[in-house]
């Protein structure tokens, strides 16, 4: 699969000369092969302008024409009505060919038609000219090219031990160790771990946890350090089996406590992830999963922490487990609004998804961790545009580590087109 069409910037600015006193704005129909017509775009309404000069905009060029140069654009202009009732000015039609004859100090130009006046009035010429004054392409790569370009995609996974989630021993608990199936933090891990560990080479994770206290002083650390739990500087990373035996592993030597912090979590992967900077190619991009069983009590500095966050490489996802009231959790994930920090200053980019994990207990794994990652292609994409940084050349796929060939890719979708 090849990315994203390139994306054009048409009206950069556009004029229209010769109308009446109006509040003029523009509309640009794709007519389909069956003739109907969709909206492309719509400009904003000038007011009280005999020439109007309409702000840039930006469409994909599947939306503008379907990737058909010589598709027909029907292109209307209105004097805007307060009250709805906008009255036509004129019309013309266009091709994205056409428009792409703009170049070398010259413009494009089309003579904006009132079919009702040009039957009655018989010196009628127009009711305006609109004027492309620029246009610009600018290739949008896709997901798809980053991951065959060699992006690897390193995944981190922190669990919560804190004391909310019910002693291990007893079979009512989070964590309870279950023999015949595993547990909803196992379930939440497997399920989405087995889909990252296919974009990462090595295939080997990070794990970390939060809430727990460790021996042998038995202090609250915010490492989850498995099997030998050796000390907060050493951070070993293990397959998802390797992952999922040391959560066993570890859950009878540690102390189950509190609080539910996860901002130092986030903070120290962000902090991780913000050494590939120093990497000027799309060679690295972190996603880190979060399993917690409540709201978290740290809620401004984990706000504060994903503005940071969102500069980075990096994609956040919280799992919510068991059955308390996540509408909180909700302000994390900025689907509803521009997640800000407690001084107001808004994320870069959303990239913060959260899914309680009750909505699909009866749900497939595969239903599970399509959801979770749904957001993570768009959220690669964002980043390295922003960094104006190209994917690398693609890997053969016979000697590519990250080959696809075997991925379940309905998972974790290559980024479709956007407009």
């Amino acid at each position: 699969m090849g990315g994203l069409p390139p994306s054009f910037f048409p009206g950069c600015p556009c004029g229209a000369d010769l109308f009446s006193k109006s509040d003029p704005f523009l509309e640009i129909y794709r007519i389909n092969d069956d003739g109907t017509e969709q909206l492309v775009h719509r400009t904003e309404v000038i007011k009280n302008n005999l020439n109007p000069v309409w702000e840039p905009f930006k469409v994909s060029l599947i939306s503008l024409c379907s990737c058909d140069e010589d598709r027909k654009l029907k292109c209307l202009v209105w004097d805007s009505d307060s009250r709805g009732k906008h009255d036509f000015i004129g019309e013309f039609y266009a091709t994205f060919r056409e428009m792409q004859k703009i170049g070398g100090g010259s413009k494009v130009t089309w003579d904006c038609i009132n079919p009702k006046y040009k039957l009655k009035k018989k010196n009628y010429k127009n009711s305006g000219v609109v004027i492309l004054s620029d246009l610009k392409l600018h290739r949008v790569y896709s997901f798809l090219d980053y991951i065959m370009g060699g992006c690897q995609i390193h995944f981190t996974v922190a669990i919560d031990f804190t004391a909310s989630n019910g002693d291990p021993r007893n079979s009512c608990s989070l964590h309870y160790i279950n023999p015949y199936q595993p547990n909803e933090y196992l379930k939440a891990l497997i399920a989405v771990g087995e889909i990252c560990q296919d974009y990462d080479s090595d295939k080997r994770f990070s794990a970390l946890g939060f809430g727990a206290r460790i021996p042998p002083n038995y202090e609250v650390s915010i490492i989850l350090c498995p099997m030998t739990l050796p000390s907060i500087s050493t951070q070993r990373t293990m397959n998802v089996k390797g992952v999922v035996e040391a959560y066993q592993n570890c859950l009878p030597k540690i102390q189950l406590y509190g609080p539910t912090n996860v901002s130092p979590i986030i903070s120290r992967i962000a902090k991780l992830s913000a050494g590939e900077e120093t990497i000027k190619d799309a060679s690295r991009y972190h996603i880190l999963l979060i399993l917690t069983d409540g709201v978290v009590t740290d809620m401004a500095d984990t706000r504060e922490a994903i503005v940071r966050a969102s500069y980075q490489p990096l994609s956040i996802i919280i799992v919510g487990v068991g059955n308390a009231d996540f509408t909180d959790m909700q302000i994390l994930d900025g689907d509803d609004g521009v997640l800000r920090s407690p001084k107001g200053e808004p994320v870069l980019r959303d990239i913060v998804q959260f899914v309680p994990f009750r909505d699909f207990k009866t749900a497939s794994p595969a239903a599970l961790a399509k959801c979770v990652l749904a957001e993570v292609p768009n959220q690669v994409v964002e980043y390295y545009s922003h960094k104006a940084i190209c994917p690398m050349p693609p890997v053969p796929s016979c000697d590519s580590p990250t080959s696809l060939a075997n991925t379940p890719t309905e998972s974790l979708p290559a980024v479709g087109t956007t407009a």
